[in-house]
């Protein structure tokens, strides 16, 4: 009998991303989230050939879904939706299991237990947010973190 359960995530990544929380605004621009996916092509390696699960408010959903065409979408409105339907892929899609880096793209502490328990299943984590957004306890759970540049997000209107 063959075990149809065997992991196989060796050299596979996942990439979540809060595009709300990289842009800085619950309504970002066509412009905003194309300066945004330009950072993550220039900080994360792999970004091209990495699976993408972007999540955001139904109100922004037609501007995100035109940015990230071949991405999986996840539109969820309300305080916290796009942290709440990034979090459900993390409990419950067997994330350790499918994949060997997991990049989260959202500087919100929201997501630190789930960061905390995927490196202890022996999964890289990262973490990119924005410079001066990152909750302490993310920091704290990821083995990587990384700014966008802030040339990126002077483009966005939230550079210092």
């Amino acid at each position: 009998m063959t075990n149809t359960r065997i992991a196989h995530k060796a050299g596979r990544q996942l990439i979540l991303i809060d595009i709300e929380n990289l842009t800085g605004t619950p309504s970002p621009t066509c412009e905003e989230v194309e300066m945004a996916k330009a950072a993550l092509r220039l900080v994360v390696p792999g970004f091209n050939d990495a699976q993408h699960i972007v999540a955001c408010s139904h109100h922004a959903a037609p501007t995100v879904a035109f940015a990230f065409r071949s991405a999986r979408h996840l539109w969820r409105s309300g305080p916290d939706g796009a942290d709440l339907a990034l979090l459900d892929v993390l409990e419950n899609e067997r994330v350790d299991e499918r994949f060997e880096r997991v990049t989260i793209c959202s500087g919100d502490g929201i997501f630190a237990a789930s960061a905390a328990w995927l490196a202890e299943a022996q999964v890289d984590v990262n973490v990119v947010s924005q410079p001066g957004h990152l909750a302490t306890r993310l920091q704290l759970a990821a083995r990587y973190v990384t700014h966008l540049p802030v040339a990126a997000l002077a483009a966005t209107g939230d550079a210092s």
